[in-house]
């Protein structure tokens, strides 16, 4: 093969010449003339036949560029989302907010966003991070979108960041004192490292500064739709750029395989998605607006696990008309980027009665003693609290239970439901989930032994 035509390579456009008029009579500079246009026209048509050619039987044919998931497969209609994000009556439950000093979140009921804000007033900050981080699977192409619209400000106090990152690793776009860039921050020297900030100056792709492929000029005094996708593998490459009149424009790619260093780029792909504003020395007043968001696995989302356990083996009993816990699981303190779903409870009631089992999340639980689940250090888990208030109930299922014959089997779905998904909170706090159990009818006091079982994304 001699050459193949890729979007880096594009075809000349070849338009037909305007041939000169004929003169009454027989003319032969009008025949020269005529005959100088018509070899160079098809010179032009020989060029573009000869950029075709290939010495193999078949011509090959490359679609790449942003047709293509981070693998380099063809892009089609299957992406599995992980993750979805909307503003619709309030301000999305699956962010947690950190605010200091002069920060403000504020929900637009009219515009579904949330403003972001910090004052004239002092130095603050305000972080709007998922509780959950999102699984990447190795060979599979992540895609995350994130609609936004930053303070165009100049001050090199003010700094805004939205991407797919914590406060250990990612990828993301940032604005400060006026500079536009992308950041790839990296963990794997046991301290944030953001040295991989690459300026809109120098990014290997579109600029957007109107001298790039797509003709465009980024503005961000309006809406902007960033994208990313991850090539991990520890390894891989990672592209960034905007969404524009339709369009996936490829402004910055950093490339690691081969490249970059003696490590792996980032320690994980295993990330929140995050928005952030903050103002460092002296204030400022400004309000970067979060709107949409979406993590997605393109090409499907295949990954297994074994149901891992957590159980109670001692009875349970005095089981009255109150919610008694049973068994709980949270995330073990640092490892709260763990993908982690519960899976199926199971109770079975030893004394003859009515019972309702839920699933509640995040409950007050008192006396907790929490230790490793044995298969999954990941997990830990409680069986001594002795009561459980408050929290959200997200699953219920009753049982009567005669001579010990009931027993109460609730389950998920077959797919996994990543709304149940274990988050923490910024600050690392785990989400907790708990089997409770309670009888409804008589007042005969019930006994019961239970377990949850759930699937690890992350081992």
């Amino acid at each position: 093969m001699t050459l193949i035509v890729t979007s880096d390579y594009e075809l000349n456009r070849v338009v037909a010449p305007n041939l000169p008029l004929s003169p009454q009579a027989p003319d032969r500079v009008y025949m020269d003339q005529l005959t100088n246009v018509l070899r160079l026209y098809f010179n032009q048509l020989d060029n573009i036949l000869g950029q075709l050619m290939a010495t193999v039987s078949t011509l090959p044919i490359s679609i790449g560029g942003t047709n293509t998931d981070a693998f380099g497969r063809l892009r089609v209609s299957q992406p599995y989302t992980l993750f979805d994000s909307q503003n619709r009556y309030t301000a999305d439950n699956q962010f947690d907010a950190s605010t200091s000093g002069t920060g403000s979140s504020t929900f637009n009921t009219n515009q579904a966003s949330v403003s972001m804000s910090v004052t004239a007033g002092g130095v603050g900050s305000v972080v709007r991070q998922t509780f959950r981080s999102f699984p990447y699977q190795p060979g599979k192409g992540l895609l995350v979108l994130a609609t936004f619209q930053m303070d165009n400000g100049t001050s090199a106090n003010l700094n805004q960041k939205v991407g797919y990152f914590n406060t250990q690793n990612g990828v993301f776009f940032q604005r400060t004192g006026g500079t536009n860039s992308f950041v790839m921050r990296s963990y794997t020297g046991g301290l944030a490292d953001d040295s991989r900030a690459v300026t809109q100056a120098n990014w290997n792709g579109d600029k957007l500064d109107g001298t790039g492929a797509s003709g465009l000029t980024l503005d961000l005094t309006h809406p902007q739709i960033l994208w990313m996708d991850f090539e991990w593998l520890g390894v891989g490459s990672v592209r960034c750029g905007f969404i524009i009149n339709g369009q996936y424009i490829v402004c910055h790619t950093f490339n690691t395989a081969n490249v970059y260093g003696t490590t792996v780029y980032m320690t994980t792909a295993i990330l929140p998605v995050r928005y952030e504003i903050t103002t460092t020395t002296s204030a400022v007043a400004a309000t970067l607006t979060q709107i949409c968001c979406s993590v997605v696995s393109e090409g499907g989302f295949e990954q297994t696990s074994v149901d891992h356990v957590a159980r109670r083996t001692t009875i349970l009993g005095t089981i009255g008309g109150t919610f008694l816990p049973l068994v709980s699981i949270r995330l073990a303190s640092g490892r709260t980027g763990a993908v982690v779903l519960p899976n199926r409870v199971q109770v079975l009631p030893t004394t003859s009665q009515n019972y309702e089992v839920a699933l509640i999340k995040n409950p007050t639980l008192t006396g907790a003693s929490w230790t490793a689940v044995p298969t999954d250090s990941n997990v830990e888990f409680d069986v001594a609290a002795s009561a459980t208030t408050g929290g959200s109930i997200v699953q219920t299922d009753y049982v009567t239970a005669s001579g010990a014959s009931g027993i109460s089997n609730t389950s998920l779905p077959n797919a996994y439901n990543f709304d149940l998904q274990l988050g923490a909170t910024i600050a690392g706090v785990s989400d907790i989930y708990t089997v409770a159990v309670r009888t409804v009818s008589g007042a005969t006091t019930g006994d019961a032994v239970g377990s949850i079982s759930f699937f690890d994304l992350t081992q």
